[in-house]
């Protein structure tokens, strides 16, 4: 069984899915949530509310308290950081971090479901946790039947 981050490393850098995922992220999803989903769904993990709840109890109070601040810092400092250097520098420590945020949490989420049993369940973790079924969600789908 390929880790978590390994396996969301090859899905994200596959065509079109960093566009998918940043859409789906700018429409409320949370990104390292869909990568886990799309890892559960591929090794056949069966999609149940107990475990969504489970996923969910780890990864909000992460994103909030962790990941988005330094996102939205990141962000916040787009337009001033192209014209300060020392300002980009920063800019770019801020996006390490929160890469590492990121990798930490998968690292979390990768424990929680680590003895969930694979089944071959035909679960569509995605669907359940964007709620809709986009164009981005699509995209996504489509590569991870292709990871």
């Amino acid at each position: 069984m390929q880790d978590l981050w390994n396996f969301a490393l090859e899905l994200y850098a596959r065509p079109g899915v960093e566009q998918a995922c940043l859409d789906l992220q700018d429409a409320g999803s949370d990104v390292c949530l869909l990568l886990t989903g799309a890892w559960l769904q591929q090794r056949g993990v069966r999609c149940m509310d107990e475990r969504l709840r489970a996923l969910t109890e780890v990864a909000g109070p992460w994103q909030r308290e962790v990941v988005s601040p330094l996102r939205q810092t990141r962000r916040h400092w787009r337009t001033a950081a192209g014209q300060d250097a020392e300002l980009a520098a920063l800019r770019e420590q801020i996006k390490k971090l929160e890469l590492q945020a990121e990798r930490v949490l998968l690292e979390r989420l990768q424990a929680l479901a680590a003895n969930w049993p694979d089944e071959e369940a035909r679960s569509d973790w995605l669907l359940a946790l964007t709620g809709e079924n986009s164009a981005a969600l699509q995209v996504l789908r489509g590569a991870t039947r292709l990871a």
